[in-house]
């Protein structure tokens, strides 16, 4: 499967607001017999990247980028029912984010793949307070905390998350890992606010995720690796991915 090619055509429909000519395109992925987990990973996920940097940018403007995004995710809610499901994990997920539509696709594409991968995902989206996302997750015994996230200005509150989390302690072998645009650009910016992963795309998410519980379930409990002093504060580094 040429997803260069792909992606170029699917592109250039996206952003003309073609929404015909985009499910065109993944017909034809479909028909070729690529499983739907495949076109979420080399399709939707690079498409949402390269939207997400033209932005950026300042190549598109907002109503360009939001078409886009509500097309794709319109496109990937389609797609869900097309993923393989395997046995069950025994694993639990809880995956949040920021508020705005392109943190809810990214989330929503790595709660879709991580429940067809066999895991118990719960999938709250945005705007949710921490102090009920750590007692859900004291409640459930949760295995994993996933928080996605693509802007600078969200840094700061997912450290919150993550401090209340750890001083809480109601659920404390559970590990946190982050994905998102912000994560990507600001190297460190993940270990400076205290999560145990890291993960750039949906696809290393997953492999991450299973390494990382044979890895717990060998050792019990991993010690986190203590925070550099000299590691960049997270205004710091928020400042400089703003900056790029």
């Amino acid at each position: 499967m040429d997803f260069e090619g792909m992606i170029q055509r699917y592109m250039e429909k996206l952003l003309d607001g073609d929404r015909v000519g985009c499910r065109e395109v993944l017909g034809e992925a479909l028909q070729t017999g690529t499983p739907a987990n495949t076109i979420y990973t080399e399709l939707f996920w690079p498409v949402m990247a390269k939207v997400e940097k033209l932005f950026r940018e300042n190549r598109i403007d907002r109503i360009t980028e939001n078409m886009a995004t509500r097309i794709n995710r319109t496109l990937v809610d389609q797609l869900q029912s097309k993923l393989p499901h395997r046995e069950q994990r025994g694993l639990k997920m809880i995956i949040v984010c920021a508020d705005e539509e392109p943190e809810e696709l990214g989330a929503q594409m790595c709660a879709d793949l991580f429940e067809s991968d066999g895991w118990d995902v719960k999938f709250l989206g945005g705007n949710v307070p921490n102090d009920e996302v750590t007692e859900l997750a004291g409640r459930d015994q949760t295995d994993m905390l996933f928080i996605y996230g693509t802007k600078p200005t969200g840094a700061p509150n997912v450290r919150k998350l993550i401090d209340k989390t750890r001083s809480i302690g109601a659920c404390p072998n559970m590990r946190i890992m982050v994905s998102g645009g912000i994560f990507n650009r600001a190297e460190g910016l993940w270990e400076e606010i205290g999560a145990d992963l890291f993960a750039p795309t949906a696809k290393d998410a997953l492999e991450e995720a299973l390494s990382e519980n044979r890895h717990v379930e060998d050792t019990k409990r991993r010690k986190r690796k203590p925070i550099n002093a000299n590691t960049l504060k997270v205004e710091e580094v928020v400042m400089e991915a703003l900056a790029t």
